[in-house]
């Protein structure tokens, strides 16, 4: 049987624990690590921090989800339209290699990426549709095409809504 990568939602700050657990019942298992410099008064320490919290990724076959689901800590895997969701080998591989080159990486939820189509929610703006150009910590630079002549506007990320097709 074929083995693929699924994500495993586990117990919150329990991520390093249930990679372990996996591992002791020989389950190949991925808990991307980023590696961080925290500062107390007195020193600096190096962490090794889950860059997802609360996800562990986990290398199996079918007939093994059952059995994942029996270690402690985890909760579920995830799910995508009512099935375990496949993360591609692809995926897998560029996050470790991301992590290899780079540290104090964070993570950043976006609704919206660069050349989506977007409607300006509010604002003197409002109701204006545009293209993303870019995207830059809290704003968006959204272009809006008018009379001939491109127009840009750098905007609130919850100010614009993303256009369905």
């Amino acid at each position: 049987m074929e083995k693929r990568w699924y994500a495993v939602y586990t117990k919150p700050r329990w991520e390093k624990k249930v990679a372990d657990l996996l591992t002791l019942k020989e389950i190949q298992s991925y808990c991307p690590l980023n590696k961080v410099t925290r500062q107390w008064s007195d020193r600096k320490k190096v962490l090794h921090e889950p860059l997802f919290t609360s996800y562990v990724f986990v290398h199996l076959s079918d007939k093994q989800i059952r059995e994942v689901k029996e270690v402690d800590g985890v909760i579920n895997l995830v799910h995508w339209l009512g099935k375990p969701a496949v993360i591609r080998d692809e995926e897998i591989e560029a996050i470790r290699n991301f992590l290899n080159e780079h540290s104090n990486v964070q993570l950043e939820k976006t609704s919206v990426c660069v050349n989506d189509p977007v409607k300006v929610s509010r604002g003197f703006l409002q109701d204006k549709e545009g293209t993303v150009v870019a995207i830059k910590n809290n704003t968006v630079r959204v272009a809006l095409p008018s009379l001939g002549y491109v127009m840009y506007a750098n905007l609130e990320k919850s100010s614009v809504t993303k256009v369905l097709a």
